[in-house]
């Protein structure tokens, strides 16, 4: 069984309990981890505070080289690391190199560079504003509370900002799928990280996460999961008045406007969906569509959605692995059977298992036509590899049916004309809007309207979530 993290060591929990890792394309137990208590929390946090003075009076370039030496052994571990993902939590390789390790690779990078050019220097030297310096100091310790989606990207989203800026941190990954949090504190540990600036609790949100989200000597809690999970971590963290960051969840519009490449805006919205087995917080999964286009649009997604090959994720070929775990697979294909009693018409897909699949965690590439917006499957996170299609007949009535959802994290316009679809994506209410397929960029903020969060992570805006501000009168 694996072990905590405290204080610069591995050691024991207070727990005798354990939790079981299981392969998701298997259904085999491949590791354990500890099913921590409160008791560790608070040894993880004391070896936070004590760290702290410490650490956060280093110069940055100081802790940028700590974090450095950290970075270079990640790339040198890459391989070892997705390999480690893909079996962990499905992915296929291919996946697991280019984004599961790739990604929080370059979102790692992208802080380095921060702390070691003109960003850095100006945001840390403060500014003067009028009569006054303003200056940005780090919170103190940091609560991680991070989900097994993307489980190794979240936490370099969360950890390695909080600790540039000077904090220190304890984290508690996700219990299902936890190898990857387990590799970053073995790149920290060999990269020399001072004891007791990161810190690593295993177990489950209700034991640990609830003992972080409540501890007084916890500064701030950043979270990503679900809404239902957020709140409570909201409302426990209240107690103490600590700032919360909350990146909830979505159920993100995907707007196809007449005039708009429909065959290519339909194949990258399937492909979004279908990203990651669907287990994506800004998918878009809600696909809009002018009625005049719209039998042609169910047809091409049917079409590129059962192109997506599932299987084993270390086959050649595969394109979508099994979902992480079997209270996934079984309340996605849930959500499917829901979406056909409430009149939904499957267009490709279904609540069976794939073919030759019965074993592992998997659930086929799914596409509703014929849906409404009132319909469950459209205004609630399903989280899996389900796709609805929903007709509009006026670009007014477009943005009415985008709105309508308690989220708000993402959306995509397509139209053949930019201008066009930057005026359509202005009257989205989403934190994030791709126009015409636009780019990833790691600079930009990364966070949601709604329900689908408080706060912004990714570049600058990440690195201020985990900033205090202070005002010096001159």
């Amino acid at each position: 069984m694996r072990s905590l993290y405290l204080n610069g060591a591995w050691a024991d929990s207070a727990s005798a309990q354990a939790i079981d890792v299981v392969n998701p394309t298997t259904e085999e137990v491949i590791d354990q981890v500890p099913a921590g208590d409160p008791k560790d929390v608070d040894r993880a946090v004391a070896a936070a505070r004590a760290a702290f003075p410490a650490w956060s009076a280093l110069p940055v370039a100081e802790r940028r080289a700590h974090l450095a030496r950290a970075h270079e052994l990640f790339t040198q571990r890459a391989g070892d690391i997705a390999r480690a993902m893909a079996t962990d939590m499905g992915a296929p390789l291919k996946f697991a190199s280019q984004i599961q390790t790739g990604l929080p690779l370059t979102m790692f990078q992208t802080y380095l560079d921060m702390l070691g050019g003109e960003v850095g220097e100006r945001f840390f030297s403060g500014e003067e504003v009028g009569t006054s310096l303003v200056v940005r100091e780090p919170f103190g310790v940091v609560g991680a509370i991070t989900p097994w989606n993307y489980p190794l990207h979240q936490i370099v989203l969360k950890v390695v900002p909080a600790l540039a800026a000077g904090n220190t941190v304890v984290l508690k990954p996700t219990e299902v799928a936890p190898l990857g949090a387990y590799a970053l504190a073995e790149l920290f540990h060999d990269a020399g990280l001072p004891a007791g600036v990161f810190n690593l609790v295993s177990g489950t949100g209700p034991v640990v996460g609830e003992a972080i989200a409540a501890h007084p000597d916890v500064d701030m809690v950043s979270f990503t999961g679900s809404g239902r999970a957020g709140k409570r971590v909201a409302e426990v963290a209240a107690a103490t008045v600590k700032k919360v960051a909350l990146e909830l969840g979505g159920k993100s519009p995907n707007v196809i406007l007449p005039g708009a490449d429909l065959n290519h805006a339909v194949k990258r919205g399937v492909a979004d969906v279908m990203r990651n087995s669907g287990q994506s917080c800004n998918a878009l999964t809600r696909m809009l569509v002018h009625r005049d286009s719209y039998d042609a649009a169910v047809e091409l997604a049917a079409g590129y959605a059962a192109k997506f090959t599932v299987g084993d994720p270390f086959e050649e070929g595969v394109r979508m692995g099994p979902l992480v775990s079997a209270a996934q697979r079984d309340r996605v294909r849930g959500y499917i059977e829901q979406g056909v009693a409430e009149g939904a018409r499957l267009a490709t897909g279904g609540a069976e298992a794939p073919e030759g699949l019965e074993r592992g965690f998997f659930v086929r590439p799914t596409v509703f036509a014929d849906v409404r917006n009132d319909m469950r499957i459209a205004q609630e996170e399903i989280f899996g590899p389900v796709l609805v299609l929903i007709p509009y007949g006026s670009e007014e009535e477009a943005v009415e049916i985008a709105n309508d959802t308690p989220y708000g994290l993402a959306a995509g316009v397509w139209a053949g004309d930019k201008e066009h679809a930057l005026a359509v994506a202005r009257r989205l209410r989403a934190g994030q809007i791709e126009v015409n397929g636009g780019a990833f960029n790691p600079l930009a903020p990364f966070g949601g309207y709604k329900q689908s969060g408080v706060g912004r992570e990714w570049g600058v805006f990440g690195l201020e979530e985990f900033c205090e501000t202070k005002a010096v009168q001159l």
